[in-house]
């Protein structure tokens, strides 16, 4: 019987099966991709996190411990490839005496390298121009020096006379920040910025220079690691900060491990925690989506499946029989549904990253699969089964009529649960979008990291109370808006107005339930697309912020640059060129920074969005430090420290040109900036150029923002390179673009979302066709009965099409409300993914407008096949009924 049963449900009940299928497959394919691409993501951010750091390890050998003994140390710990002794000696100054003139720098640092090491770590040095052996100076270095290769360079160390040493080469330190790290001390004791002056010594020069005196030189051995690392990130940190612990231990107070690889396995565990919140923020929804796509299906046959079990009955079957027949359309459902989602999200892997298996390992990828396909088979039986054995329940077809009727209950009862879950969701968010809320937790210090899970309270509730109301407002409408409805279906319906309004009044649930549906799947379309636009936005804004323009020209500190020297810059793809001073100010006992710009042109070069700013916009702002020659911007952080109100003076002590000295400077307190093209992100300062060019006796420049019409960046910074030499340094919007962003911008949000958006589109069609199309092949005997009593083919496509146009109208209309307000919510309480954070959300146009004809074109083609249903004639209709 079961076969039987099996073939009677595939030859005569196979829209409704197709329909069940499809969301079964969408809610298993969207899980098996978004899982599997969740975990390739976090073994990216791993490879990319351990390709990021140049030198895994910096051992610091402690005074008075054995440096050979420690390198003996170091190369017998497990997972250790290479390790390498590099000396470290503090000079006083270096001079070089060019062209007639002899210059002279502060402190720097002397560093003495094994003859391989360039070999063994190539990310620490960068070669620019010279040999890359021998004494090498940093490029910062070679130009306060005026030197190039082939001159002389004195080095002074404490205590002893100037060493001349001949220049072969000039290198970049790209990873300066921790080759020069405070080995072992926290990170807010560790030096603001790597020294200015460098040189590089071979391993027998700077012992000749060193004497082979231990005072005043550090030794470092710097190492790197083969050890195989898990794929998490977390994993990785926790696997490496064992191993340095370890090392540690057996050096029993010998050697302080700098952990580099271990600070960017920390940073990529952050990323790794928000891209599985992102996960569960837009990719639950659209699993919750599919599974109640599947439900609906199901329940749109609801009634056909009652008689089908009544007739059973009627012919001796027992109920635990019928539900054993029940069980096998579930488990028809289940299985193939979720074998064809397994199939699409292998084909989705394929088509969009080159592998099924969305470049995850295989047992990673199957277990993905399985959770997917488990998923499924939950969703099937929840679906399918469920609302079987609760009709099995049921005494009388009469006892379901009068429970459907049961009505009446006060309006605050009924409408109670939606407001307080919005009132909820609005509290959770108030809570969790506050400035010092923090969704992903790090403390410093602690090796393990948490979520604040409970903020995904707010959007959840959001999702909820906003789908109830809907369904209660719908409900409303369609109740007591007859004459509304008469009204709107007369130019379809013609002569059948007031029937179709009865009728839709009548099928409300069922039309309520298809217009959230409908809603919902859109709001999700809408939030994922807003989300994902937002983001790429400010990533962008980001990268420009901190380059500060499409090519940046930064000028040595101390240089004499005049604007004038702007000209010079003028290349072909540069449209507009922009100076902007850099000094440093003292306010108090603070050091800040201190920027001159030229309000008027200032963003001809660079874009100056209002987020930038508090208590006014960009432009009002920088009309405001305009119009007063010693207006001043100021930090939000020193604003709160030194408790200033707007027009407040606030004197700063600069440096004067001519003098050196600290001259009081009277600025005069206009406005807040949060942020400013190439400004640090904590504490600066920025004023009129003119003024502070008069206040300091120069206007020299620190940077020039280069213009180039956002195109061709690398070729410009590229010809600049060339004409400039190592005199200045050129950065590009590219470059800088991806050394900015964070693991989860290059392992590149696009990825999540691509998948997101398509399977968002495939829901709101399936949720505006599909369950209708079920609804109209149910009602085929109404609309039988309707033409024997005399209905025209046109009326009753008027009937039809009247549905299709509510249904379209309020599911869009609703999801579109809803998906604004969950956009607004994510991006508000996901503030921790965005720096800095958007001043307004992005809307992707063109995808929202695909979305709604999506959903537009299901619903109409179901509506015509209604249509065309219902044109069969009347007995061959009740015929097969």
């Amino acid at each position: 019987m079961n076969t039987a049963w099996a073939r009677g449900l595939a030859r005569h009940r196979t829209g409704r099966l197709v329909a069940a299928l499809a969301g079964i497959a969408l809610a298993v394919a969207l899980v098996a991709s978004l899982g599997s691409f969740l975990t390739a993501s976090k073994a990216t951010m791993t490879q990319r996190a351990v390709r990021s750091v140049a030198v895994d390890w910096q051992v610091e050998v402690q005074p008075g411990a054995d440096p050979n003994g420690m390198l003996s140390l170091v190369r017998r710990t497990p997972g250790i490839q290479t390790a390498v002794p590099v000396g470290f000696a503090h000079s006083s100054s270096f001079a070089a005496h060019v062209q007639g003139s002899t210059q002279t720098t502060g402190p720097g640092v002397v560093l003495g390298l094994p003859d391989d090491y360039q070999k063994l770590f190539p990310g620490e040095v960068r070669p620019l121009t010279g040999s890359t052996s021998g004494v090498l100076l940093a490029q910062q270095t070679a130009s306060n020096l005026h030197v190039a290769p082939g001159d002389t360079v004195g080095i002074q160390l404490p205590g002893t006379g100037a060493r001349q040493v001949r220049v072969a080469g000039v290198v970049d330190l790209p990873q300066a920040d921790s080759l020069f790290q405070k080995v072992g001390a926290p990170s807010q004791t560790q030096p603001t910025a790597p020294p200015d002056n460098v040189v590089l010594l071979p391993a027998a020069d700077f012992a000749s220079l060193t004497g082979h005196d231990a005072t005043g030189v550090t030794t470092q051995i710097h190492a790197a690691r083969d050890a195989a690392l898990p794929t998490d990130p977390a994993a990785a940190f926790t696997a490496v900060t064992g191993s340095a612990h370890h090392l540690e231990a057996r050096a029993s107070g010998g050697a302080i491990v700098g952990n580099n690889l271990g600070a960017a396995l920390d940073s990529a565990r952050q990323d790794a925690l928000y891209a599985q919140i992102l996960f569960l923020f837009l990719g639950v929804p659209g699993a919750v989506l599919a599974a109640a796509l599947t439900a609906s299906v199901a329940a749109a046959g609801g009634e056909r499946r009652r008689q089908e079990q009544g007739l059973l009955r009627l012919r001796g079957l027992r109920p635990r029989r019928i539900a054993s027949l029940s069980g096998l359309e579930a488990a028809l459902v289940g299985v193939t549904g979720g074998l064809a989602g397994l199939g699409i999200a292998a084909l989705t892997g394929r088509i969009a990253f080159g592998s099924a298996s969305f470049g995850t390992s295989a047992g990673q990828w199957i277990l993905w699969y399985v959770l997917a396909f488990v998923l499924g088979a939950a969703v099937a039986a929840g679906a399918v089964l469920v609302p079987a054995l609760r009709d099995l329940r049921t005494v009388t077809v009469a006892d379901t009529r009068r429970a459907e009727r049961r009505t009446g209950s006060p309006w605050w009862m009924r409408y109670g649960l939606d407001f307080a879950l919005l009132i909820g969701s609005w509290l959770v968010f108030r809570a969790s979008s506050g400035n010092q809320y923090a969704l992903v937790l790090a403390p410093e210090g602690v090796p393990s990291i948490s979520v604040s899970y409970w903020a995904f309270l707010g959007p959840a509730l959001l999702w909820l109370g906003a789908a109830l109301l809907l369904w209660r407002l719908t409900l409303l409408a369609l109740t007591h808006g007859r004459g509304v409805l008469t009204r709107l279906s007369r130019p379809f319906a013609s002569h059948l107005a007031g029937t179709t309004a009865a009728v839709l009044s009548r099928r409300r649930r069922p039309l309520a339930r298809s217009v959230v549906l409908l809603a919902l799947a859109v709001s999700f379309a809408v939030s994922t697309a807003a989300f994902n636009a937002t983001y790429k936005q400010q990533a962008e804004v980001d990268a420009r912020l901190t380059n500060g323009a499409d090519v940046t020209v930064t000028e040595p500190p101390g240089a004499r640059t005049p604007p004038s020297a702007a000209s010079a810059l003028k290349v072909s793809g540069v449209h507009h060129v922009e100076p902007i001073q850099h000094r440093f100010a003292y306010v108090g006992s603070d050091l800040q920074d201190l920027y001159g710009v030229r309000p008027d042109t200032i963003a001809s070069a660079t874009s100056l969005q209002d987020a930038y700013f508090s208590g006014g916009s960009a432009a009002t702002l920088m009309e405001r430090l305009a119009n007063r020659p010693d207006g001043l911007l100021v930090s939000a952080e020193t604003v709160k420290d030194f408790q200033l109100a707007p027009g407040d003076m606030v004197n700063l002590r600069v440096q004067d040109a001519r003098t050196k000295a600290l001259r009081t400077v009277p600025f005069h307190y206009v406005g807040v900036a949060k942020e400013f093209p190439t400004a640090p992100k904590d504490s600066f300062f920025v004023a009129n150029a003119s003024y502070v060019a008069k206040a300091t006796g120069s206007d020299a420049i620190g940077a020039f923002l280069l213009d180039t019409g956002g195109t061709h960046q690398k070729q410009v910074a590229a010809r600049l390179r060339h004409q400039l030499g190592t005199g200045a340094t050129v950065t590009d919007l590219t470059q800088t673009r991806g050394t900015v962003g964070t693991s989860l911008t290059s392992v590149d949000l696009a990825g999540l979302t691509r998948i997101e958006l398509a399977f968002a589109v495939l829901l709101a069609a399936g949720a505006g066709g599909l369950v209708l199309a079920l609804g109209l092949a149910e009602r085929r005997r109404t609309f039988a009965i309707a033409t024997v009593l005399g209905a025209r083919p046109r009326q009753l496509r008027g009937m039809v099409l009247t549905e299709a146009l509510l249904l379209t109208v309020g599911g869009l209309a609703g999801g579109a409300l809803i998906g604004w307000a969950l956009s607004e919510m994510l991006v508000k309480v996901l503030t921790g993914v965005f720096d800095p954070p958007p001043a307004g959300l992005s809307v992707p146009g063109a995808y929202l407008t695909l979305t709604a004809s999506a959903a537009a074109v299901a619903v109409l083609a179901a509506a015509l096949n209604g249509v065309r249903r219902a044109a069969r004639p009347a007995v061959e209709e009740l015929r097969d009924l």
